[in-house]
């Protein structure tokens, strides 16, 4: 079980009941519903299958929310595993934080940026994954 969703009851309306399964990494997945009425018998659905495809190119994303206090998310993507680096750098190029220093497999990823020690202000971020290096700023209001 992944999530349990509400039902409307008996109705004679039309329901649409949805779910998004967010938390996945690259693979094939099988997904089924289990309706369960309120007598408590049940009934399962067809299996449907879902691949989640590996990106096909890096990709640094924006962070959010931005401007924020005191953290932000950054999001990217790898074509296939490798070793990252993300920092955090202010207006004069001095490095103030390292985010994340390390191998990742292929996907989509996220970490969280905890930027409690620093100050307002313009920073900028800098994801260096094999070749690739892309760099993104973000403000910082307390």
């Amino acid at each position: 079980t992944i999530a349990f969703i509400n039902g409307n009851g008996t109705t004679t309306e039309p329901q649409a009941y949805s779910f998004t399964d967010e938390k996945v990494s690259v693979g094939s997945y099988t997904y089924r519903l289990k309706q369960v009425d309120f007598d408590g018998t049940f009934e399962y659905s067809n299996a449907v299958e879902a691949d989640v495809l590996a990106p096909s190119s890096f990709v640094l994303e924006q962070n959010y929310p931005n401007p924020f206090n005191p953290s932000t998310t950054i999001k990217f993507s790898l074509p296939y595993e490798t070793e990252v680096r993300l920092s955090v750098y202010n207006t004069i190029g001095e490095k103030v934080a390292e985010v994340f220093n390390g191998n990742l497999k292929e996907g989509y990823h996220e970490v969280v940026f905890e930027a409690a020690s620093l100050t307002s202000g313009t920073y900028f971020y800098r994801l260096e994954a094999n070749e690739f290096v892309d760099v993104k700023k973000m403000l910082i209001l307390k």
